[in-house]
């Protein structure tokens, strides 16, 4: 996915565009750009994000921010941020943009930077798988996200070919449903998928706009598409199969891939939702998925 365009450097973000607290730091993530590692690792639970630093060699900043919190150290020469997002597109929305922010803004003049900064961005989640065969504690790299939500549609995009192919194919497969927003497709940076997706499985992911009636749960209110779910699982296209539902993929790989960012996800199965499956133990298997993704992005 790339912008059809970007902000001229020069041009001025008036304060009521860009916000910035008092101490020149970004609104919602509060952080200043020296306090920004190389490497981002992003993952929904606030309390994950200790997980992640505890193996660092040194933690130089730490700041907590709403559901924001960050701890910025060293892994092996590498300078981290761990970062907390919250759940949902909406929220990735605030944090890709106020990351890119501090990559490619002059805060001071309010400006975009001539020079761009490209992250490197992974995210860290969990997830429920649609294959009976993708067990619970095992690992999926996104190659593609899937948006069912709309937080895309509020931007000027156009699609790579491969993204598009995937999107028409789609949407014929599943018949998709009018009363339903139309999905968008955002593919991972290739070089990341491959140094992640080692002994893991890789195929695509759906990222809901909500945890229970988006993805097909029934508790006491009633999905308005039945079998939606099996829709889904039955996609397959071009060797890769529908594997999982999270909550974040497609937004990240959207904005970041348009503001030139390279961005791939790993997610934990904690459900197998066609076995009805849960993890006995996901935080030991959250453990381990940080371990790797710490080894493997810091070569």
């Amino acid at each position: 996915m790339h912008a059809i365009t970007l902000t001229e450097p020069g041009t001025v973000l008036e304060p009521s565009e860009l916000v910035l607290n008092p101490d020149g730091s970004v609104y919602h993530l509060a952080l200043r750009p020296e306090q920004l590692g190389d490497l981002v690792l992003v993952v929904g639970d606030q309390g994950r994000v200790e997980r992640i630093s505890k193996h660092f060699e040194k933690i130089e900043h730490r700041t907590a921010n709403r559901e924001f919190v960050a701890h910025t150290g060293v892994y092996r020469g590498t300078h981290i941020t761990a970062l907390s997002t919250g759940i949902g597109t909406d929220n990735i929305d605030i944090v890709v943009n106020e990351l890119d922010a501090l990559a490619n803004v002059d805060l001071e003049a309010r400006t975009p930077k001539r020079e761009q900064r490209a992250l490197r961005i992974i995210r860290l989640g969990t997830c429920g798988s649609l294959q009976e065969d993708i067990p619970v504690d095992s690992r999926i790299v996104s190659a593609f996200g899937v948006g069912m939500d709309n937080v895309l549609h509020y931007y000027a995009y156009e699609n790579t070919d491969a993204e598009t192919r995937l999107l028409n194919e789609f949407l014929a497969h599943t018949e998709w449903p009018d009363n339903l927003p139309v999905p968008y497709v955002a593919g991972a940076d290739k070089l990341l998928l491959e140094q992640l997706s080692y002994e893991n499985t890789v195929g695509i992911t759906f990222t809901a706009g909500g945890f229970y009636g988006p993805q097909g749960r029934q508790v006491r209110l009633v999905p308005s598409i039945d079998g939606l779910n099996e829709r889904l699982s039955s996609f397959e296209h071009e060797g890769l199969r529908a594997a999982n539902f999270e909550m974040e993929t497609s937004a990240l790989y959207g904005l970041g891939g348009m503001l030139g960012h390279r961005v791939c996800t790993v997610c934990c199965v904690v459900a197998n939702r066609l076995r009805k499956e849960y993890s006995k133990d996901h935080h030991a298997a959250i453990d381990r998925m940080i371990v790797e993704v710490l080894e493997r992005a810091t070569v």
